[in-house]
């Protein structure tokens, strides 16, 4: 290939979100930024459109899916893919959880296309991040315990409700709410 048609081709992108709006806008977003975007709503959908592609953004919420699943398959068959985990349901459980499956960062919802592009470039730790002042609050603790103890027993809410003592019901309407800011 010539040199002019090496800079035309571009990197390529998997993008996957189970909100079908919310992936075509940061498709063009991502797009603009020069990537070929490809969408997927599931993870099997992902896995067929991943072949080749040298990127991923991943929803930890696919659905009923887990987003960690589809990195932990990912990582198996595409050991090069650099993946960013984008969430609007983070903990610190998932965070590690989801780098040490492979992903290359992690951020939360709302992000724009920049901070995703941004966090692809990243290599190793960021010193730069700060600590925080204040501790967690009760509501913000007692979520990233939940999401802990839901990802020592694989995502089963039966078996981390009985390790919690509480009633699956009242897991499952606990895992609903959108965590606490701190």
């Amino acid at each position: 290939m010539e040199a002019n048609a090496l800079s035309a081709v571009k990197k390529t992108l998997l993008f996957v979100d189970d909100d079908a709006v919310f992936c075509e806008v940061m498709g063009r977003a991502l797009e603009r930024h020069g990537y070929a975007v490809r969408l997927a709503n599931c993870i099997d959908d992902a896995l067929v459109l991943a072949e080749g592609t040298q990127h991923a953004v991943i929803d930890l919420r696919i659905g009923n899916e887990s987003g960690l699943d589809l990195i932990n398959q990912l990582s198996a068959c595409q050991p090069n893919l650099k993946m960013v985990v984008l969430t609007g349901y983070a903990s610190i459980a998932t965070a590690v959880e989801a780098i040490k499956l492979g992903a290359h960062h992690y951020l939360t919802k709302p992000a724009e296309a920049a901070d995703i592009v941004a966090a692809f470039g990243h290599e190793g730790g960021m010193q730069e991040v700060s600590i925080e002042q204040q501790p967690m609050s009760v509501n913000r603790l007692e979520w990233e315990h939940l999401q802990r103890v839901l990802q020592e027993h694989d995502g089963n809410i039966s078996a981390a409700a009985r390790a919690l003592g509480m009633h699956r019901r009242t897991l499952q309407r606990k895992l609903q709410k959108r965590p606490a800011r701190r």
